[in-house]
């Protein structure tokens, strides 16, 4: 699981993942910044999201994703702040691309998250991408339903956009614990049972 950072002067732009009309394979990320800093609880009042969700070529084929009416649920089950996010799935040259021109690593990861919110004023925006032959795999390998893997991504990838980072085991535990209690909220078991990490860098 991967967050990545690129940075822009325009405050102008919106964030997006923006696909080249000359290579579908292509992604450019429009806008980034700083990541925000939040603080865990309930919000006051629901956080206000503007979600796109997009599927990387020939993706729509594939049998399991999660439906747009799913992928909103586990989104705002972990935001603290109004938010723009794209969710976007992709396939395994995809994925492979975005990690070698972002990471400079050859191989395609589960999920990479693009943050851009400008300071903590501002609503939080991100793109997240999920290469679905590697969830896939994950699942079967770690005796998970796809299901509840794709979720657990998808909570990971929106804490990642509000900032939240796991560079030391401090933030580890705490990025675990959220999303644990997360995803037990919305039925799911703990996804680390057995120290069974999504993290596939």
């Amino acid at each position: 699981m991967v967050a990545l950072l690129a940075e822009h002067t325009d405050t102008r732009q919106q964030a997006g993942l923006l696909v080249r009309p000359d290579n579908h394979d292509a992604l450019s990320v429009a806008v980034t910044a700083t990541p925000v800093v939040t603080t865990t609880g309930t919000p006051a009042t629901p956080p206000a999201l503007e979600l796109d969700v997009q599927q990387g070529d020939g993706i729509g084929k594939r049998a399991g994703l999660p439906s747009r009416k799913q992928i909103e649920t586990w989104v705002t089950s972990a935001l603290y702040a109004d938010a723009a996010l794209t969710v976007r799935f992709v396939d395994e040259e995809e994925g492979r691309a975005l990690n070698r021109s972002y990471r400079g690593k050859d191989y395609a990861t589960n999920v990479l998250t693009f943050a851009y919110a400008e300071s903590e004023d501002d609503p939080v925006t991100g793109d997240i991408v999920l290469c679905c032959p590697v969830v896939e795999t994950e699942a079967r390998e770690q005796r998970k339903p796809l299901e509840a893997h794709y979720a657990h991504l998808i909570v990971h990838g929106v804490l990642h956009a509000q900032g939240y980072e796991h560079e030391d085991d401090a933030e580890a535990e705490e990025m675990e614990a959220i999303e644990t209690e997360t995803l037990q909220a919305l039925g799911f078991e703990d996804p680390y049972r057995d120290d069974h990490t999504p993290v596939a860098h």
